[in-house]
């Protein structure tokens, strides 16, 4: 039976960076979650890739199908933006590991689904100051920068990823004790022990079976 291990993050934190930096590795033994989403493609993304980007017709007819797993729509200054991931036959836990990215809220509807024993959260996190200046610092290279919507996202961070939050989700433990905490002051060596992290569990879930 295969795990799917779930990389949880704040804007900015580098999630989405470790995410590709580990499956850049061939030898990588968790296989890619893609993930939909209703909000417009920036210009260093590619269709397929990091999302798969899709209208909000397209997203209507997933969930009229009941194939939405788990959704978050935002407000943002440029409209409402969906992020979702979608039972499309991606996944399947009995034949193989899987490595996906998101969000505390999101990580609790995937583990609901799923249920709790088979998805793994590794909660990736930066001091506040540094990750406000990689946020402005990526958003500077977008052909149409959006300031004001890196601004609300920066501040929903703030109440998506409160304690209680987190607790609610079971990525905190009640004594306050964020699990599988990595902190991303260095990127490679962030990498190497989420990556640690993810083999010693497939290991250990090897072992048991």
């Amino acid at each position: 039976m295969g795990k799917l291990f779930y990389i949880i993050g704040k804007s900015a934190s580098g999630k989405d960076s470790v995410f590709n930096e580990l499956l850049s590795d061939p030898a990588f033994p968790a296989k890619k979650i893609i993930q939909y989403t209703t909000r417009p493609k920036r210009g260093h993304e590619t269709e397929g890739v990091e999302y798969h980007f899709i209208t909000e017709e397209a997203e209507e007819k997933y969930e009229a199908a009941g194939r939405i797993i788990e959704k978050r729509t935002y407000q943002t200054v440029h409209g409402p933006w969906s992020y979702m991931m979608i039972d499309d036959g991606q996944i399947d836990l009995a034949s193989a590991d899987y490595l996906a990215v998101g969000t505390a809220e999101s990580f609790a509807k995937v583990a609901r689904y799923f249920g709790k024993d088979k998805v793994f959260p590794i909660y990736v996190d930066v001091e506040t100051g540094e990750r406000l200046f990689r946020a402005l610092m990526r958003e500077r290279k977008s052909n149409t920068p959006k300031y004001a919507e890196m601004c609300r996202r920066f501040l929903a961070d703030e109440a998506d990823f409160s304690d209680e939050k987190l607790k609610e989700a079971g990525i905190m433990t009640r004594s306050g004790r964020i699990r599988n905490l990595v902190e991303n002051d260095d990127f490679e060596k962030c990498v190497e022990k989420v990556r640690r992290m993810i083999l010693k569990e497939i290991r250990k879930e090897h072992d048991v079976q």
